[in-house]
């Protein structure tokens, strides 16, 4: 690798991990502001998004220069197309997490016009919902800093547990609902929250596949069901 393309596709990652470094505050931010229905933080998440837009973009340019100005092979080659496929993943995951943040704000919104606005029952396994996505990101950032294709396959098998909180929730909800009418005002709400995470964590595993990519030249997105 010249020395040109070197500091081309250093400079590249370094960009693509600050983008990572955002969307993964924007995560934590959208999940405590569900913890705590906080509609101050959930607007941040909001505010930062353009932030999260004009980063992708940047990300973006650099592949494409490097395309253009390097033709790149081989490994060089499986990176570049890695970035540019993360890049685009690390953007959605960011708008999910708005999306996220915006059911906080009308959830907030519906709780003022209630009688007992303070009486919103949530599912307990939203919790371990929130834990294994946020970790999922964490290690996926863990994953492409250091190369690690391990890391990237155990993200693999982690998408499973989200998938299963999601139907818990769902079912928990319907029960809550069952014993408590009033509360299904929120159920809606909830469960677009759920779906969010679920998507969230949907995303983070298609970058993993990429990473495995990039680092051994296998294709994974139809496999890992089988891991």
């Amino acid at each position: 690798m010249s020395t040109n393309i070197r500091s081309s596709i250093h400079t590249l990652k370094q960009h693509l991990i600050y983008l990572g470094t955002v969307v993964e505050e924007g995560i934590k931010n959208s999940i405590k502001a569900v913890r705590t229905f906080d509609p101050i933080l959930a607007a941040q998440v909001q505010a930062a998004d353009a932030q999260v837009n004009a980063l992708e973009v940047d990300v973006e340019e650099d592949c494409l220069k490097i395309l253009a100005l390097h033709s790149p092979v081989a490994s060089d080659l499986r990176f570049v197309v890695t970035a540019l496929k993360m890049n685009r993943e690390l953007e959605r995951i960011g708008d999910l997490a708005v999306k996220v943040a915006d059911k906080v704000i009308l959830l907030d919104t519906v709780k003022k016009h209630e009688i007992n606005p303070d009486a919103i029952t949530v599912p307990a396994d939203f919790e371990p919902m929130f834990i294994t996505t946020l970790s999922m990101f964490s290690q996926l950032l863990d994953a492409f800093v250091n190369e690690d294709a391990d890391l990237a396959y155990r993200i693999l098998i982690q998408d499973d547990e989200v998938d299963t909180a999601k139907r818990n929730i769902r079912k928990q909800l319907d029960e809550i609902g069952k014993n408590d009418p009033k509360q299904q005002v929120y159920h809606t709400l909830l469960l677009s929250v759920a779906r969010g995470l679920e998507r969230i964590a949907d995303h983070t595993t298609n970058s993993a596949e990429d990473i495995i990519y990039m680092l051994q030249g296998r294709i994974v997105r139809h496999e890992h069901h089988l891991l």
